[in-house]
């Protein structure tokens, strides 16, 4: 029988019966990660921390009685006095998450004969998990951050194929991009597994294209395949109904303050636990580069 851990273990070795838990954690570590690469990667060293959201589009002038927007430093004459534009900043405060998980206490007993594997599947398992709740928060802000664009999707649901308009639907998306100044060239497309089965069947069962072929990167990054210029990533983290357009390390940013850290707390004579734990928040600094296209499944 095990008894429950009372608080009194110390942090022991990394090393059980022969594996390095610490290394074995950092190989599991980017299983999971999905969303996370396409964000661009930076650090604090606070918990509270300011960040700042830059007006998109072209910088013009204030429309003036009788003068459209932008006619001011258009065609000026000599001598004549400049007009001042500037970018608008929108300045927030945000805080880390933290993301902290734990195994069951393993017996010394069970340490001592069960197979090495199941240190490793639990290792692996544990690290996936707080791995999947990251992804699923740096969703949460590209889908809800203030300012981003979007719509329903323009025919009928992508799995109605007689009357859906993928194709369209993501040119309305690079489009829309493209209006406040942003090169839709590259963009990904985040979606759920229901939608890229549904979009695989309009393009084969409708548009006649040939069966694409999936990437072998799928395993670590989720793009299975490039349509019109943007990258298809598939995770079940994205929410179905709904699929995103943005921009690799220019929509979103992970601000990390606490890297992925690995733990084994010893209870002498009784048994081992291991613990990750992550800390960290996303923020939108570009939310008009964010196209969220919804009612795409009913």
């Amino acid at each position: 029988m095990a008894f429950p851990y009372d608080g009194t273990g110390t942090s022991g070795t990394q090393v059980i019966r022969g594996i390095d838990i610490q290394k074995l954690a950092e190989g599991f570590s980017e299983e999971g990660i999905i969303f996370r690469n396409y964000c661009r990667s930076s650090t604090t060293t606070t918990r509270e921390f300011r960040y700042y959201s830059k007006t998109a589009g072209f910088l013009t002038t204030p429309v003036t009685q009788g003068i459209a927007a932008g006619a001011l430093m258009a065609n000026k004459g000599t001598k004549s006095i400049a007009p001042v534009i500037e970018p608008e900043y929108i300045r927030a405060t945000a805080f880390v998450r933290t993301y902290f998980a734990t195994s069951p206490q393993i017996s010394d007993e069970d340490l001592r004969d069960c197979d090495p594997d199941i240190w490793g599947d639990i290792v692996r398992d544990i690290v996936r998990g707080v791995n999947k709740q990251v992804d699923a928060r740096i969703y949460a802000v590209a889908t809800s951050a203030t300012g981003i664009q979007t719509s329903e999707a323009t025919g009928r649901e992508w799995n109605v194929p007689a009357v859906a308009d993928i194709v369209g639907d993501i040119e309305i998306m690079k489009q829309a991009l493209r209006a406040y100044s942003f090169d839709p060239q590259g963009a990904v497309i985040w979606m759920n597994s229901i939608e890229y089965m549904y979009l695989i069947r309009y393009l084969i069962n409708v548009k006649g294209s040939s069966i694409p072929e999936m990437s072998n990167a799928l395993a670590k990054s989720g793009e299975v395949m490039t349509l019109l210029g943007c990258k298809i990533v598939v995770s079940e983290n994205a929410l179905t109904d709904q699929v995103v357009m943005l921009l690799p390390e220019k929509s979103l940013v992970w601000k990390e303050f606490m890297p992925l850290q690995t733990a084994i707390v010893d209870d002498p004579l009784i048994g081992k636990t291991f613990r990750v734990k992550v800390e960290g928040e996303c923020y939108c600094p570009n939310p008009k580069s964010i196209y969220v296209l919804t009612d795409t499944y009913v």
